[in-house]
């Protein structure tokens, strides 16, 4: 039996999944109860989404919506707590509807349990999102 991934070597996964467009793949490291949240969300935009099914429905349509090409300058800080990181990136590609550049910065903190993602805080920059073509959410 092989030992999970620390929290930062299946974070870095995880980027890996989602510049290979692999949502699904990206939505089975989290855990079934799993949170995800955005405390900077902008009016419109959930705050928070509870279980690996709410997390799946949001992020389907992602790559219809931002391309994301490389996840560059990704520096991972392991905390007091060793199953919790904090992590710096950027991430950049296009947007598809407009096919202008995407170039936005991230925090996140981060918590994994049993190898998969228990608890996300995305501190993403929500001016981002002002851009056309940026909003996804709602998709079907």
């Amino acid at each position: 039996m092989t030992a999970p991934m620390t929290p930062a070597e299946l974070y870095r996964h995880g980027l890996h999944l989602l510049v290979e467009k692999d949502i699904p793949g990206w939505v089975e490291l989290w855990d079934e109860d799993g949170v995800l949240e955005f405390p900077f969300a902008p009016e419109g935009w959930p705050a928070r989404l509870e279980g690996r099914d709410a997390v799946g429905a949001y992020m389907r349509h992602y790559p219809d919506h931002v391309d994301v090409h490389d996840f560059p300058d990704v520096k991972i800080h392991q905390t007091t707590a060793p199953e919790t990181i904090v992590v710096e990136m950027r991430g950049v590609g296009r947007l598809v509807q407009t096919d202008t550049p995407y170039d936005t910065t991230y925090i996140a903190v981060v918590t994994v349990k049993d190898g998969l993602i228990t608890s996300y805080r995305d501190y993403w920059n929500p001016l981002a999102v002002s851009q056309p073509g940026a909003d996804f959410v709602g998709e079907k």
